[in-house]
């Protein structure tokens, strides 16, 4: 029983020394009770009945029983995030045509060759057009005709040598054979194939030689002057985006070589499956080194937004939520910081802190609000204090 007892006594002495020691603010609350330990604050660190030491404002010395605390700091950097957006797109021609044989028959011959650049109105390749050109020639020969026998029968009604009827029969007869030509002129121009735009001639799908049918594509024809970029971008970006913003792209297939354009169409809808929003940029290409089909990695700059980076060692919890120290004229001051973003080398917040502001990370676990503290190491806020009072 005496051992027992003689060993709870052993646990209650040890377990108040600790609390004596390392519970700050220990020494203060024995003085209240009028108990001065040999170890504890000083006379002008006791508790007053103004509550604060020596007869101060209320406050409570930091680290171990009275002690100032050491600590390391380092100093506050700001960064900016969402400044940057990078997607994947999918080039396109900004005008692409596949050209088809407007009529039916043998193939006579092809003019142009795959990636031969083309003109507008050229010839890309003709039918055979022996019976059209017959029948051209015959509707050219009957207008001729037509129109000289209108002309006879104006003279002659003029004298009223014919009669009006006459006259009517022979206009109506020249309209009629004008109409046939045209007929004629529209089948025969259709034995020749022309390209409708400017562009690049890409594979031919027929040899010469082979039946045409109506409709058989020939070949198709990309205008690649320029690049129509299509790729997509997040929900949250779609009020930042804007006609005419400049964009930078490079191709998987060139690597090294960035490509700059502007955005030239935004669609006017949220894709409800993948909540991106459809974004068209237009890359100029004199060089022709960029092809239809290929795919980019498109960037695009924002102005973001700008935090305050801590150290990761500085953030603590509390019930209040997260929070640091601050190194304040060798003063502990704690300071609310909610978490933004957890980078590798850093903690970005949001907080009431300015660039270069000292933070406190080591020797954190024994502050107190308005604690003494020591700086060993790192910056003192001085520096950041003289420039935010400048005018």
């Amino acid at each position: 029983m005496i051992r027992q007892l003689l060993a709870s006594l052993i646990v209650l002495v040890v377990a108040a020394l600790a609390w004596v020691f390392f519970v700050p603010g220990s020494a203060a609350i024995l003085g209240g009770y009028g108990i001065h330990l040999p170890f504890g604050p000083s006379a002008d660190e006791r508790p007053t009945a103004s509550g604060g030491p020596g007869g101060g404002q209320s406050g409570r010395p930091g680290g171990f029983a009275g002690r100032q605390t050491n600590v390391v700091t380092t100093p506050v950097t700001l960064a900016t995030i969402n400044d940057t957006l990078s997607a994947i797109g999918e080039g396109t021609a900004t005008r692409s045509v596949t050209v088809t044989s407007p009529a039916g028959g043998n193939l006579a011959e092809v003019l142009v060759r795959p990636g031969q650049i083309v003109a507008a109105g050229d010839v890309i390749a003709r039918l055979d057009a022996e019976a059209e050109q017959i029948a051209f020639d015959r509707a050219q020969l009957a207008a001729n005709d037509a129109n000289t026998t209108l002309t006879r029968t104006e003279g002659l009604a003029s004298s009223s040598i014919v009669a009006t009827t006459a006259l009517t029969a022979a206009q109506l007869a020249a309209a009629n054979a004008d109409l046939e030509l045209r007929n004629a002129s529209v089948a025969l121009s259709r034995r020749t194939i022309t390209s409708p735009i400017a562009g690049t001639i890409g594979l031919l799908q027929v040899t010469p030689g082979n039946y045409v049918a109506p409709q058989t594509t020939v070949t198709t024809v990309d205008d690649t002057s320029a690049l129509l970029v299509n790729f997509w971008v997040p929900e949250r970006y779609a009020a930042s985006i804007a006609l005419g913003e400049d964009v930078s792209v490079r191709a998987v297939a060139l690597p090294g070589r960035d490509f700059q354009g502007q955005i030239s169409a935004i669609d006017n809808r949220i894709d409800p499956a993948s909540r991106t929003l459809q974004v068209q940029a237009e890359i100029p290409n004199d060089d022709r080194a960029l092809r239809a089909g290929m795919s980019f990695s498109v960037s695009l700059s924002f102005p973001g937004e700008q935090y305050p980076t801590v150290n990761p060692l500085a953030i603590l919890w509390s019930a209040q939520g997260s929070y640091v120290w601050k190194y304040d004229a060798g003063k502990a001051r704690r300071v609310m910081a909610e978490i933004i973003q957890r980078n590798s080398d850093g903690v970005l917040v949001r907080a009431e802190l300015t660039p270069s502001d000292a933070i406190i990370t080591e020797g954190i676990l024994q502050l107190t609000e308005g604690a003494d503290v020591t700086l060993l190491e790192g910056p003192d806020g001085t520096t950041a204090t003289a420039q935010a009072t400048q005018p």
